[in-house]
């Protein structure tokens, strides 16, 4: 899959092979959703942007994202991401609002900000939980929203079990689902 990534994109090799199984991921799904080329485009649009500023340096991650309470920098390229999409034109709000929050979550997603979500984390390139992410993965299309409770879930219990900070956002996101 050759992905066509934004000018000012900043991403890694390591990074771009994210991105590339992420987004087909995302259109595998898609396909298997039989969903409109509209919802389908967003899903990948969504896989192809989450990460374009992820390798970008902390001076322009800041400058784009601005002050974000309780985000650490590794959490900004979503944010600043989604700000440089909206500088070049790109209304569509269900798109910026997955970019943006897709490290975190969000309550008030629908549904490309959950599949990105899901995509994000059940990427198979990622060295933990395989069995599990696979098996999760596979369910996807036959049961979505199955499927994002325990992604959500399982999110929950890595940051609590690591001792990580569980974002406003998340715990909304986990109401919001459980």
């Amino acid at each position: 899959m050759n992905l066509e990534l934004p000018a000012w994109a900043l991403v890694s090799e390591k990074r771009l092979a994210h991105i590339t199984r992420v987004t087909a991921l995302l259109d595998e799904w898609a396909v298997r959703m039989a969903l409109d080329h509209d919802e389908s485009r967003a899903w990948h649009d969504a896989g192809r942007l989450h990460d374009a500023l992820r390798d970008a340096p902390d001076r322009m991650l800041r400058e784009l994202a601005g002050n974000i309470p309780g985000f650490t920098l590794e959490m900004l390229h979503g944010p600043a991401a989604a700000v440089r999409l909206e500088r070049d034109g790109e209304s569509r709000r269900d798109l910026l609002e997955a970019v943006r929050y897709h490290t975190v979550g969000s309550p008030e997603w629908g549904r490309v900000g959950r599949a990105l979500y899901m995509a994000d984390y059940l990427d198979p390139g990622r060295k933990f939980s395989r069995a599990d992410r696979a098996y999760l993965a596979a369910r996807v299309p036959d049961d979505f929203d199955a499927a994002f409770r325990q992604v959500v879930r399982a999110r929950l219990e890595w940051s609590l079990r690591e001792g990580m900070q569980l974002y406003p956002e998340t715990t909304q996101l986990w109401n919001a689902v459980r």
